[in-house]
């Protein structure tokens, strides 16, 4: 084994099978870290916030008050399980994977689910959307495969957020899971050019527009920070949605602008979390505008927007009081059945009225890995997903469970199409939710299954709007 560079430290670390690569204290031999074996001095200890670091003993009180791992002051905005729902005891229920449950027990699964979708309109209709802003970089020859499967799928939000009236200035992006940012990056993109979406001079405001970024996790590589545009201004709220109260962001309380929301592949139980979020955060959201009547716009020569354009103007006053502006709409695309929560799902009325409980919305939650993985073969090899992001952002799902039991009565085809009743229905609840809030949902399949298979996007505007919408 050569030896170390005298600017690396001379330590062997065995498990590597080489040289500790940090660099020597000045005429020393050791890093910081391995200083203890050159002798005297004080000694190291284990950091007790972090045993994955060591400190020297005498400089202990001091490093416990700068330490990464120190408890740090939770934001105003954090309040403890402010969007966990209610279990009602029912979160206690013992969990049993499909290999525990007889073939009698699965059967009675698939009779329950096929008699709880009967009746329903489960119709997902194909629409593939793209917007001009996103094909530039489409056609950049230097993306890959991944980077090219992430742009087409950012390119049909934009797409369908423009579709639905949502895409425009004078309102909030509150983009939950948001990882990266790149979604909240080409939404300014589209923005960024006010001729390219027709506003009015009066909009032309330099407070007009705010992108809220929501992501628990500490994330590398973000592209927000690289926007410095005057009158946009970028947020970043490193915080579990679970324990985000909107109506306490100091950003959103000072313009009180309409909120839009948005997310890229919310993975499982996130999704439930931040219609929470959005929806159940109590008096300070303002009720979603109403449209104005035809006789209120015919006065008007030349109004801001057109008397077929179902939403508000977003230049308008948001609301009366203190709080926060009305939410808009929403476009987020579904990921990860699989790890949704019946504590936190937002459809359990639902599911209750179809003689269901945990016990059957556990089961179904782990059908419908199906949908995805069910013709898969499995990755041994592949990484375990991050549980700590709350974004699926790589996509990757785990391996569908499949035992004897199953593969003796469901073939392929069938364990596919269960797969995604099992999606279907625990967005039924979803969508049920969102009626009950006054918003008007529909499912549609915004790329191909070739991009993703967890292609379904779930969009939503006021019903007020789409009834009185040509």
């Amino acid at each position: 084994m050569a030896a170390p560079t005298s600017d690396r430290c001379g330590f062997f670390v065995e498990k590597k099978k080489r040289f500790c690569k940090m660099s020597p204290a000045r005429g020393g031999r050791f890093c910081g870290e391995h200083a203890t074996m050159e002798g005297g001095g004080s000694r190291r200890v284990v950091c007790p916030l972090d045993p994955k670091h060591t400190v020297y003993e005498d400089k202990l009180d001091k490093h416990l008050k700068k330490c990464n791992s120190r408890e740090k002051p939770k934001p105003v905005f954090y309040v403890e399980n402010r969007n966990s729902g209610s279990a009602d005891n029912d979160d206690t229920l013992q969990q049993l994977s499909l290999c525990e449950r007889s073939r009698a027990e699965l059967e009675s699964l698939v009779d329950k689910l096929k008699a709880a979708v009967t009746g329903l309109q489960f119709d997902v209709e194909n629409r593939f959307l793209s917007h001009p802003v996103v094909q530039e970089e489409l056609n950049n020859p230097k993306n890959g495969d991944s980077a090219h499967k992430h742009l087409k799928q950012q390119s049909s939000i934009l797409g369908h957020l423009k579709a639905l009236g949502l895409l425009g200035r004078g309102r909030c992006f509150v983009e939950f899971g948001a990882g990266r940012g790149k979604l909240s990056h080409w939404i300014h993109e589209a923005l960024k050019t006010p001729e390219a979406l027709k506003i009015p001079d009066d909009l032309k405001t330099p407070d007009d527009l705010q992108l809220l970024l929501v992501e628990r996790c500490s994330t590398r590589f973000k592209v927000d920070g690289k926007h410095q545009d005057a009158g946009v201004e970028f947020e970043r709220l490193q915080v579990d949605i679970q324990h985000l109260d909107l109506s306490k962001v100091p950003l959103l309380r000072h313009k009180r602008l309409p909120l839009v929301a948005v997310g890229k592949h919310l993975c499982g139980a996130a999704t439930d979390l931040a219609l929470r979020c959005l929806l159940e955060t109590p008096e300070e959201i303002q009720p979603p505008p109403k449209r104005p009547k035809a006789s209120e716009l015919a006065d008007d020569p030349e109004p801001a927007h057109s008397a077929a354009s179902p939403y508000p103007d977003p230049g308008s006053d948001p609301g009366s009081g203190p709080g926060l502006g009305p939410v808009l709409g929403l476009a987020v695309a579904l990921c990860c059945h699989h790890r949704c929560e019946w504590r936190h799902y937002v459809g359990q009325q639902f599911f209750r009225q179809r003689g269901l409980g945990a016990a059957e919305f556990s089961a179904f939650c782990r059908m419908s890995s199906w949908a995805t993985c069910g013709l898969r073969p499995t990755n041994q090899d592949a990484p375990p997903q991050d549980a700590t992001n709350q974004k699926g952002d790589d996509e990757e799902h785990e391996p569908a469970e499949e035992t004897d039991t199953v593969t003796s009565f469901l073939c392929a085809e069938d364990r596919e199409r269960l797969g995604h009743l099992c999606k279907r229905l625990i967005d039924g609840g979803r969508l049920d939710f969102l009626q009950t809030r006054g918003f008007a949902g529909r499912l549609v399949a915004y790329v191909d299954p070739e991009v993703t298979l967890e292609n379904v996007l779930l969009t939503a505007v006021p019903s007020h709007v789409t009834s009185s919408s040509p």
